[in-house]
């Protein structure tokens, strides 16, 4: 193959009876990416390792089937929303009004409440754009959906290109017909190792942040932490290895990113000395939720032959604060009619 190409087929079937399609994306010299219209969702994604071998870098399932439910695919590789991460008490104010949301997570809202947007059929188009290939999800969130105000429409585009580098970016578009809040990112599990039966330990990260949200049961306190002395000083390069073996419960943790939000900056890179394979991730978003697959157990198999074991990969949300609706001093999730709510994240590969 010598130029980019899109096909989409029928992948399964929804409990409803619905087809899944699986969009499988694919450029000149082995890139691929596979996602589903079952939560916008990226399934599956290869890039070439040091010896131009393409290979499996996300971990994720052949088959639908696992997609259904978060017990089997907690968020693996899906669009989360309407509001990612926590919102404490499943509750804010708006406009002088309590806005009560669905509880799934003791007594608040996580990832868009019991059936957010990575449970939900979306519409997809792919199509060839230029020297890349890409696939935009489109759906409709109903007023009251999981509690939230206003009609939201959603657009989500992922983009394949190899120019010079192979790079997945993620756009996301919205606008809604009352005040609400919006947070979106993408939950993707990353391991650059081609060994099935390896985790993350043996990946380097670093991040591009000065500073983090202390939090109390999950929640943010209010407050804003240097990194400073704290195992999340990741603003030089260190082993996952070392950082994890003095932190054993793993990440789940917020980081402030530098710069100014809104404009695209470097968020992390993550590395694979082995593979040769590097991750830099560039984003809009103000934060980034930095989370080592703690609740992974091992019951379930996936691409490869890879055991979705606690650990077994690292997840990079570029994100908004959690519990922004609640926290003012946070930058804000509000979202009005007349305006258009943009965020863009840029993953692209190089080899180290």
């Amino acid at each position: 193959m010598t130029t980019p190409a899109v096909h989409a087929r029928t992948w399964g079937s929804a409990p409803a009876g619905q087809p899944i399609t699986q969009f499988t994306l694919t450029l000149p010299g082995g890139v691929q990416a596979q996602l589903t219209d079952l939560g916008a969702t990226l399934t599956s994604l290869h890039v070439p390792d040091r010896s131009g071998m393409p290979g499996e870098v996300v971990l994720g399932f052949d088959r639908p089937g696992p997609y259904l439910s978060r017990e089997t695919a907690p968020f693996l590789g899906s669009t989360v929303g309407r509001f990612a991460n926590r919102i404490a008490q499943a509750r804010y104010a708006l406009d002088g009004q309590e806005v009560h949301l669905t509880r799934n997570d003791g007594p608040h809202a996580l990832h868009g409440g019991p059936r957010g947007f990575d449970l939900h059929l979306w519409h997809g188009h792919a199509e060839v754009v230029g020297g890349g290939a890409q696939v935009t999800f489109t759906r409709t969130s109903p007023h009251g959906e999981e509690g939230h105000p206003g009609t939201l429409h959603v657009q989500v585009t992922y983009r394949l290109t190899a120019d010079p580098d192979p790079t997945l970016s993620v756009e996301y578009r919205a606008t809604t017909d009352a005040p609400t809040h919006v947070n979106l990112t993408n939950h993707t599990y990353w391991n650059l190792s081609p060994d099935p039966h390896e985790g993350v330990h043996a990946h380097h990260l670093t991040l591009h942040a000065d500073t983090f949200t202390p939090t109390h049961a999950g929640i943010p306190t209010g407050a804003v932490q240097d990194v400073t002395g704290t195992p999340l000083d990741f603003r030089t390069s260190r082993p996952l290895s070392n950082v994890l073996a003095a932190q054993p419960g793993g990440f789940d943790h917020n980081l402030i990113l530098n710069g100014q939000p809104g404009t695209l900056r470097p968020a992390a890179t993550l590395h694979h000395s082995a593979s040769g394979r590097t991750l830099d991730i560039h984003t809009t978003e103000p934060a980034l939720h930095l989370y080592t697959a703690n609740f992974l157990d091992g019951q379930y198999t996936g691409h490869a032959g890879r055991v979705h074991m606690p650990q077994a990969a690292v997840c990079l949300e570029t994100q908004h604060v959690p519990d922004s609706p609640n926290q003012p001093q946070f930058p804000t999730t509000r979202l009005d009619p007349g305006r258009t709510f943009t965020s863009r994240t840029v993953h692209t590969f190089r080899i180290q």
